[in-house]
């Protein structure tokens, strides 16, 4: 694939490197310099390109890189936010019954695999994931989006890693709660 084509493509891609970068970092400027950063540096390695993949899949591997680089430049400024998040008390009490069942247990989501084949699904998904506090939204797109080890987020972000199996745990169930009320409660999932 030659320079010009590579650059048309990159082109193309832009937008969704942006919305990937968007959701991963939660701020506009990071995300801008991260998509800038991966755009340059595809465009420098274009000639090394070995064309085993798609290009897509070659240029959010390089984007992914680059959300990791700009997570190690801002935790200093996140580990302040997610230190306060995982201090808030916890009413796990709450959760179970007097007979240690779960109080509320989670609703029917139907059939799984039709969900996932629907557009909207998603879009309700990313507004889920946006909707989470800054620091549950990293830690929750670190483990899950960027495959951080526990003991890599914890490093990262200045937390223990029972704070981070808390804050996984408050994350996963934000989303929970969202889903049934943005998706499935609302019977969009039939």
């Amino acid at each position: 694939m030659d320079a010009s084509a590579i650059q048309q493509v990159l082109g193309e891609l832009r937008p969704t490197l942006v919305r990937i970068a968007r959701l991963q970092l939660r701020n506009d400027t990071w995300a801008e310099d991260a998509v800038s950063e991966t755009l340059l540096a595809a465009l420098e390695s274009a000639a090394s390109f070995a064309q085993k993949s798609q290009v897509k899949t070659w240029v959010v591997g390089i984007l992914k890189h680059k959300i990791i680089d700009q997570f190690r430049r801002a935790s200093r400024e996140v580990s302040s936010d997610a230190q306060m998040e995982a201090a808030e008390a916890d009413d796990l009490e709450e959760l179970y019954d007097a007979g240690g069942h779960k109080a509320d247990p989670p609703l029917d989501w139907g059939d799984p695999h039709a969900s996932l084949e629907r557009t909207e699904f998603f879009e309700i998904l990313q507004m889920c994931v946006d909707g989470l506090p800054a620091g549950l939204g990293r830690i929750f797109m670190m483990r899950e989006w960027l495959e951080y080890e526990t003991e890599q987020i914890c490093k990262e972000m200045s937390i223990t890693s029972t704070n981070c199996f808390v804050m996984l745990h408050r994350a996963r169930m934000r989303l929970r709660e969202c889903l049934e009320m943005n998706w499935f409660a609302a019977g969009k999932s039939t």
